[in-house]
C-alpha cells in the first residue's frame, strides 16, 4: 500500500462528465485504445471523462496557461481509466520490460517481482478494492502535456509514461544545459497552471495531475500542518 491510499474517502457522487473539446487538445487515437485496451465495458464511452468538478479545475487552468502563454493549449493524454484498463496497461507494461531485457517466458518468479515492483513505481496497482482504487479510475487523474498555437508538442524532454527518472517533474532543474533547462521551464509553465487551478502534482510523473482523489489530499495535507483535508473521489 503506497502512503496516499491510506487516505479516507468520503464519496461525493459527482458524475462524469466528457472533457469539452473546444477548450484543450487531446491525443487520438488514444494511445492505450491503439494498444487494445478493454474501453468497451467502461461507464464512460470514452478515456476523455472526469468528474464535472475536475473538468471545471482544468478549464481554469487553461484560462490560467494562456494568460501568458496566449495561443498554448492543455493536451489531454489520458483522463478517466477503468480498472480492467489499469490492470492491461499494467501487464502491457510489464511485458515490454520483460522483453527489453530479454527474459524468457514465462518469466521466473524472482525476475518477475524484480519487474513488477519497477512497474508499480509508476503504474497504479489495478485494486479492486474501494479503499485504494488507481487515481485515474477515480476520474479525478489525468495525464496531460502542452501544444502550441499550430498544436505542435512542447517539448518536455521524456515522453508521457517513460519508465525512467527522467520523468520525475524536477528532474532537469539543476541542469546547466541550455536544453534542459528550457525542458524544466516548460515543465514548469505546466505545473504552474495546473497548481494555480487547484490540482496537485504526481511526485514521479511531471504529467499526472489530479484533484479531490487520495493522492491529492495526501500532497496537499503534507504541504498544510493545519486542518487535514480527504479525498471526495472514489473508484467510479
Amino acid at each position: 500500500m503506497k502512503p496516499y491510499q491510506q487516505i479516507e474517502i468520503d464519496e461525493c457522487g459527482e458524475p462524469l462528465v466528457p472533457i469539452p473539446p473546444e477548450n484543450f487538445a487531446f491525443e487520438i487515437p488514444h494511445p492505450y485504445q491503439k494498444l487494445g485496451a478493454p474501453y468497451h465495458n467502461s461507464k464512460a464511452d470514452s478515456p476523455y471523462y472526469l468528474r464535472q468538478g475536475v473538468v471545471d479545475s482544468l478549464v481554469a487552468a487553461q484560462t490560467q496557461l494562456q494568460q501568458n502563454h496566449q495561443n498554448w493549449k492543455i493536451l489531454i493524454f489520458d483522463a478517466y481509466r477503468p480498472v480492467e484498463v489499469q490492470q492491461f496497461m499494467v501487464d502491457y507494461t510489464f511485458n515490454q520490460i520483460a522483453v527489453a531485457q530479454g527474459c524468457e517466458f514465462p518469466v521466473s518468479e524472482d525476475k518477475r517481482q524484480v519487474i513488477i515492483e519497477h512497474v508499480y513505481q509508476f503504474w497504479a496497482v489495478p485494486s479492486l478494492d474501494r479503499a485504494t482504487p488507481p487515481p485515474h479510475s477515480t476520474g479525478a487523474a489525468l495525464d496531460v502535456t502542452l501544444v502550441d498555437e499550430h498544436n505542435r508538442p512542447i517539448d518536455m524532454g521524456s515522453p508521457i509514461d517513460e519508465i525512467s527518472e527522467r520523468s520525475y517533474p524536477d528532474y532537469f532543474g539543476n541542469s546547466k544545459d541550455a536544453q534542459q533547462q528550457q525542458y524544466h521551464l516548460h515543465r514548469q509553465i505546466l505545473k504552474d497552471a495546473m497548481i494555480a487551478a487547484g490540482f496537485e502534482q504526481h511526485p514521479n510523473e511531471w504529467w499526472h495531475f489530479s484533484v479531490g482523489d487520495q493522492m491529492w489530499a495526501w500532497l496537499t495535507n503534507n504541504k498544510n500542518s493545519g486542518s487535514q483535508v480527504i479525498a471526495r473521489y472514489g473508484r467510479y
